[in-house]
């Protein structure tokens, strides 16, 4: 027996039927029309260049340990788990890398800063990859005492992995500078090594003497003091090969010291000698690529140390987590501030502790240390043009003028000479 129930039912799914036949022929009609109005060349272009480009995966990371014979590389494919380190040459690597970009959208590698430079990420970078030079650090976090080409391959890639997500704190990541700023800080870090050198040698010099109880003071080399020295021949033998040396560094350094400071402006603040002024500029490389004065005071390295917690809160010496060149040149520049820039304001700020005697030698060290980082932060502001040095009190030693050579007077000419009377 149908009841009356049963007879809706069936209405409704006639209806319900006839509804989604509708919807499908409207569909197919629409994708006819879509088909027909689309030009033949450009669907044919779409097929042939998904055709010769292929991507497989969307993102590959490559974190890349870098030696001087091999390449540990570890990779990871989109989310996945890093697969197995895999070795290289220098050159079979590049090859390898290229075929990466082939077969993903994007490319990330990373690998850390070392005496190899910055080739590698050049190189890279042609590559249409996009590297990270990243600071080295013991990448052993938990103390394992277990230190491999193999894990370190595979912690850069971990890390790296946190970095391209937005995790901007998963490492540091080294500044790259072109390569008309790389070779100008390698003139004046070479000039530096010379340095070194040259006090190297001296100090040899006076442990040969001291070994056979003789006492050297001074520039012993020099001309001058070596015609007077009175010292046994052994000890004589022994210095004399360091003399020449040293002589010779002398005069690569007065060359490159004048090439150096012969490319810093003429008008300087006085007391900020061309010399550190070109040192300083080479090692920051670019002015803007500090954000705030935090940054520039860190890039430093002379910032106090801290352990703060709850209400306990202690601030040690300073950190020396920077660049070592230029905390050197900062505290050379300093002591010349106090000097010949008593208006400046830091140095006007701690003068009166400075000049006074009871203060002691720690102390005067760490004013200059003060003074060294706040004209690291005025000088960023300087560079920058956010203020005139003359703003800060800083005193300019003006450009000299060429002098003029008088013109010359025009001589008289035979038909123009008078006869005497």
């Amino acid at each position: 027996m149908i009841t009356t129930t049963d007879k809706k039912n069936t209405k409704a799914n006639k209806t319900a039927k006839q509804t989604l036949g509708n919807a499908k022929q409207e569909l197919e009609s629409l994708a006819n029309r879509i088909m027909t109005a689309a030009p033949p060349a450009a669907a044919v272009a779409l097929a042939s260049s998904a055709a010769n480009h292929p991507r497989s995966h969307r993102v590959i990371k490559l974190g890349i340990d870098v030696h001087l014979d091999r390449y540990v590389v570890v990779r990871q494919i989109d989310g996945g788990a890093p697969q197995p380190p895999q070795r290289f040459s220098a050159a079979k690597f590049l090859e390898w890398a290229q075929k990466q970009t082939e077969l993903a959208e994007q490319v990330y590698s990373c690998y850390e800063a070392g005496p190899f430079g910055y080739s590698l990420h050049r190189k890279l970078t042609g590559l249409k990859i996009t590297n990270y030079v990243v600071r080295p650090r013991d990448w052993d976090e938990y103390g394992q005492k277990v230190k491999t080409d193999k894990r370190d391959a595979k912690q850069l890639v971990l890390h790296l992995d946190r970095y391209a997500a937005g995790n901007h704190d998963a490492f540091c990541v080294v500044r790259v500078p072109s390569e008309a700023q790389e070779q100008a800080r390698s003139k004046s870090r070479q000039r530096e090594s010379l340095q070194k050198e040259k006090q190297r040698l001296a100090a040899q010099g006076r442990g040969d003497a001291l070994y056979y109880g003789a006492w050297l003071e001074g520039e012993w080399w020099t001309p001058a003091l070596w015609r007077e020295l009175v010292l046994p021949p052994i000890v004589l033998e022994l210095l004399e090969p360091l003399r020449r040396l040293i002589e010779a560094i002398e005069q690569e350094l007065k060359a490159q010291t004048k090439a150096i400071s012969a490319a810093a402006p003429a008008e300087l603040p006085v007391g900020l000698g061309k010399l550190t002024y070109e040192i300083l500029e080479r090692e920051i490389c670019d002015w803007n690529r500090f954000k705030n004065r935090r940054q520039v005071a860190s890039y430093t390295g002379m910032c106090p140390k801290e352990d703060t917690s709850d209400q306990r809160r202690f601030q040690g010496s300073i950190n020396k987590h920077g660049n070592s060149r230029v905390r050197t040149v900062l505290v050379e520049a300093s002591w010349r501030l106090v000097q010949f820039q008593p208006t400046y304001k830091p140095v006007a700020k701690w003068l009166p502790v400075l000049t006074n005697p009871k203060t002691t030698k720690s102390k005067r060290k760490q004013i200059v240390i003060a003074i060294g980082r706040q004209f690291s932060v005025d000088w960023w502001r300087v560079r920058t043009k956010r203020c005139q040095a003359q703003d800060l009190g800083l005193k300019s030693k003006p450009a000299p003028v060429a002098a003029i050579s008088p013109t010359p007077r025009a001589k008289a000419t035979p038909a123009t000479k008078t006869k005497p009377d």
